[in-house]
């Protein structure tokens, strides 16, 4: 059971990623999570995607390896997303009772699933 979280598991490599000053990855993930939160747009969230990618690439870890440490995460992920939708309040998109979607819950909802993947993915490739 423990061997399936991989959130935060050290991954043997020999790149230069791997090589990083611990200050140095400690302050590139600070900046990482700092420029996820002040994005509001897909534009910033193409471009940290870009760079989260490039790391990855860099330091030759296997992308199922990445993938499966948002698998502990992926409930929170889906609740969020799902009370996001509902709760926010805006131009109705569909309407099911007292449920109710809106364009701003749909938009909220997406950033925020996108904003914590790559949160989650970022600092765990960085600490």
């Amino acid at each position: 059971m423990i061997r399936d979280i991989t959130l935060g598991q050290y991954y043997p490599g020999s790149s230069w990623v791997h090589k990083l000053d611990a200050r140095v990855k400690i302050i590139a993930a600070v900046a990482y999570i700092v420029s996820l939160f002040i994005v509001d747009n897909f534009y910033g969230f193409i471009i940290s995607f870009a760079a989260l990618a490039a790391v990855i690439a860099i330091s030759k870890v296997p992308l199922r390896f990445i993938l499966r440490g948002l698998k502990p995460v992926f409930i929170i992920i889906l609740f969020t997303v799902i009370l996001n939708l509902f709760m926010i309040k805006g131009d109705v998109v569909v309407s099911i009772g007292v449920l109710t979607i809106t364009r701003q819950g749909i938009k909220t909802a997406v950033f925020l699933a996108i904003r914590l993947i790559l949160l989650i993915i970022g600092s765990s490739m960085l600490t």
